[in-house]
């Protein structure tokens, strides 16, 4: 870990909220709150977010109430990005609002809904992303404004959002292009897909676990780094019940790969000559990354995840059979587009047809669905 000198060094990176560019539509500052603050409320208090309790994480809510779902898995992130952000130096609000909006652009039933409407909207010479659809989220659907539409959020959490899992060109999203294409973001936005992982690799360890969908030596033998975290909590509990000592070990994993992060990036940092955001933006590569053996160990998991959870036969009957229905139910709004809300029609009358349906979809929870599928078949 750093020390004093070296922690200071990384505060010069953190993006001052001072140095915001401040809103599309201009606002009095408030009186105790700052701008990113307030843009972490203004998430918090929208639909969008609370939509998410209502979408699907991996796990339908059919096979437990104790597994995550799209909101309890986005605070999980939420906590781990800002004791890294905090470790570093850099504005734990600002990372605390982009950890909160990474997935409100998500569609019902996670990343099966994101690809049924992906394919449906390529027929057509469109696309759906859901970090594309937060920004229209946040831009248009939220409606809690006299004076502006939106949420009005700061742009430099507009830019986090549309940057949350990649950089581009300009002109590779055109309809991104205002938020500094060919740079990176700043050190806040790069820890939220890396908070992302470190939070969803050891969850779904832990729901498929209770799932019975895989065998704890089977994960030992996949990954012995793993194993090496578990075998002294074994050696020194061997009278706790077996779920604490799994537990015990899934908070060191935790752990592990979160400080494997903070040391990692405080690597790269150190041996950059950066002074501040600016340079941060136009260095050749993100700079938020784990040391060799955490990185190694985070792959191992992923790999695991892929081959014996993800890829399970339940889970992959349940993701085709709800992207089937994402499917007719975009066909078939398309051919009735007065099956969807009139007031909601009028409102997006400017919107081709099946953009209009697009994202009539992907603002549904899994329940809403379900409830429109039934009445409409």
């Amino acid at each position: 870990m750093a020390g004093v000198a070296e922690s200071q060094r990384f505060a010069r990176l953190r993006l001052p909220v001072s140095a915001s560019r401040g809103r599309r539509y201009p606002e009095l500052a408030h009186p105790y709150r700052n701008d990113f603050q307030r843009d972490r409320d203004r998430i918090v208090h929208s639909r969008a977010f609370r939509r998410l309790e209502n979408k699907t994480q991996v796990f339908p809510p059919s096979v437990s109430d104790h597994f995550r779902n799209r909101l309890t898995h986005t605070l999980e992130v939420s906590q781990i990005a800002r004791t890294i952000a905090a470790s570093l130096g850099l504005d734990e609000d600002f990372t605390e609002a982009l950890a909160l909006a990474h997935d409100i652009g998500h569609p019902p039933f996670g990343h099966s809904g994101e690809e049924a409407l992906a394919q449906r909207m390529a027929e057509h010479g469109a696309s759906f992303d859901h970090n594309v659809h937060a920004l229209r989220i946040v831009e248009r659907f939220e409606s809690s404004y006299a004076a502006f539409p939106g949420l009005n959020l700061t742009f430099e959490v507009r830019e986090g959002m549309a940057k949350h899992s990649r950089d581009f060109a300009r002109g590779e999203f055109p309809e991104l292009d205002e938020y500094r294409p060919g740079e990176r973001p700043p050190l806040e936005a790069q820890l939220i897909d890396m908070a992302d992982e470190i939070a969803y690799n050891t969850a779904d360890l832990d729901d498929a676990a209770d799932a019975a969908l895989f065998q704890k030596a089977d994960l030992w033998e996949a990954c012995p780094d793993a194993y090496a975290l578990y075998e002294p909590i074994d050696s020194m509990y061997p009278g706790a019940p077996e779920r604490v000592r799994w537990l015990e070990f899934l908070r060191q994993l935790v752990n592990t790969l979160a400080t494997g992060l903070i040391t990692g990036t405080q690597a790269n940092l150190l041996a950059t000559q950066l002074l501040s955001v600016e340079d941060v933006r136009q260095h050749p590569v993100r700079l938020v990354g784990f040391t060799a053996h955490a990185a190694e160990l985070n792959q191992s998991l992923k790999h695991f995840l892929h081959a014996h959870v993800y890829s399970s036969p339940s889970l992959e009957a349940e993701r085709a059979h709800s992207a089937a229905r994402v499917g007719w139910m975009f066909d078939h709004l398309l051919a009735h587009p007065e099956a969807m809300p009139e007031n909601y029609r009028l409102e997006h009358a400017q919107e081709l047809p099946h953009r209009l349906v697009c994202d009539y979809i992907a603002g549904m929870t899994d329940g809403y669905f379900h409830r429109a599928y039934l009445e409409m078949t």
